[in-house]
């Protein structure tokens, strides 16, 4: 593939969240497959006939999973078992997913009988609570999640430091700390502070090294910004930011205009990627 390119930034982070909605962790490189980055979000909470998908998207009911920390007890990789992962709750105490405890300990920590998994039905239901309706109305977005893994839609999510240093300006009061959002990629676009600078990236290819991603969306924005993962506190005035300074069509949902910030990316071509490596888009 020939690509006429154009410097945008380099790899400040590269997160890795090995089960879905808990917290994740920092890792210097990783290979990108078809699905994005290996072993991100293959492992689900999710009721016992695994139908539903415990989801922070739907707060009341799962958010307490933000205060759980994952992480693989060795580096994945492709067409390799995925390796065991180890769950730590807020008491700090910590379990591997191979103890046959682990189901009990996170139904008594939720509150509902669940079990942990990498597999799930074909029909399965992850519940987003509109994070803009007075009354909290639940939308089902099961369908839209990836077949390979426990994403609600795309292979990448990525946000940039523009976009941060961005609302950080807006509103210098709010933390907006890049863990509220839980991208895969932090692109750090250096002295550019001035921009929602992802926006201008929709429809375009990003190129990191042999990688490429085709940019489809902006990323709207549900309530997990807004919640507190144990280490940072509640804002909901966070979502308010977005909402009246970044609300952009988006493609996913008909073009419907949603308060956005980072980006959705799709692999065309897979590969390695490290912190630091820099980061185009076709011009």
């Amino acid at each position: 593939m020939n690509e006429t390119k154009k410097y945008v930034g380099k790899i400040q982070h590269i997160w890795l969240y090995p089960v879905k909605s808990m917290q994740g962790v920092l890792v210097p490189e990783t290979e990108i497959s078809n699905g994005g980055v290996i072993g991100d979000r293959s492992y689900a909470v999710m009721s016992i006939d695994k139908k539903t998908i415990a989801s922070a998207k739907n707060p009341k009911k799962w958010g307490d999973l933000l205060k759980l920390h994952a992480q693989f007890t060795h580096t994945p990789e492709s067409n390799k078992p995925l390796p065991e992962v180890e769950i730590q709750f807020p008491n700090n105490m910590s379990i591997l997913n191979s103890d046959p405890q682990v189901h009990s300990l996170l139904s008594d920590y939720i509150g509902q009988d669940v079990e942990l998994s990498t597999t799930r039905s074909n029909n399965i239901i992850v519940e987003r609570v509109d994070p803009l309706d007075a009354n909290e109305s639940v939308l089902d977005i099961g369908e839209l999640m990836l077949a390979n893994k426990f994403s609600d839609y795309a292979d990448m999510h990525i946000i940039t430091t523009s976009t941060l240093k961005k609302l950080s300006k807006i509103s210098p009061d709010i933390d907006f700390d890049e863990r509220r959002f839980r991208p895969n990629l932090v692109i750090d676009t250096e002295n550019n502070a001035g921009e929602f600078l992802e926006n201008n990236w929709v429809g375009k290819k990003l190129i990191i090294n042999d990688v490429c991603f085709d940019v489809t969306d902006p990323t709207p924005r549900c309530a997990i910004p807004t919640l507190s993962n144990g280490e940072f506190s509640n804002s909901p005035e966070l979502l308010k930011t977005i909402v009246d300074n970044n609300t952009c069509e988006v493609p996913l949902f008909d073009n419907k205009a949603l308060p956005c910030a980072g980006i959705y990316g799709f692999i065309l071509r897979p590969g390695s990627i490290k912190k630091g490596d820099p980061v185009y888009i076709d011009a």
